[in-house]
């Protein structure tokens, strides 16, 4: 079956511990308009291939994606990620248009989450963390297409998923 129904797809991306999953999770349980998915829970190692920008984990995502709006709905999807991994996608064209929304913080604040909220202690982790978070607030106006910040250092993550709400249907559908 190929999906014929052409609906946009929205990517919350941002960096480990930023907050997207808890807010995405927050939007998931509340919201009728649209599909909520979290893209960590296909992950396997097989998909871990840094040198081709992670191309199939990108098609399995957008071909799903696709499938699920099927039923009319525009599908939200969170995970870490960047415009070049999926517009260059052959799924791609199963899509009116992708939008872009990174949640980014300051980085005392992602460092406190990773440590305390989420425990982490991985440095390099960490570190891979800030410096994604650092790319995002300095690159998203430069990407094709733009990504959209949703800066969450101070708000709550309801506040920002109601932000996010706000965002996705601005962009209409």
């Amino acid at each position: 079956m190929k999906p014929d129904k052409k609906l946009p797809l929205f990517i919350v991306s941002g960096a480990s511990g930023v907050g997207k999953s808890t807010m995405c999770e927050i939007l998931f349980k509340k919201e009728t308009d649209y599909i909520v998915l979290e893209s960590d829970i296909l992950w396997q190692d097989y998909f871990d291939t840094p040198q081709d920008n992670y191309r199939n984990f990108r098609e399995v995502w957008m071909t799903m994606c696709a499938n699920v709006a099927q039923i009319g709905m525009p599908v939200v999807l969170c995970g870490c990620g960047i415009p070049e991994q999926f517009e260059i996608c052959a799924a791609r064209e199963y899509f009116t248009q992708i939008h872009y929304l990174a949640v980014v913080c300051d980085t005392p604040i992602l460092e406190k989450r990773m440590r305390e909220g989420r425990g982490i202690r991985e440095e390099d982790w960490i570190r891979s963390s800030v410096s994604f978070n650092l790319w995002l607030r300095e690159n998203a106006s430069k990407t094709q297409p733009q990504i959209t910040l949703l800066d969450n250092s101070v708000l709550t993550p309801e506040e920002a998923a109601e932000e996010a709400d706000k965002w996705i249907r601005k962009q209409g559908w």
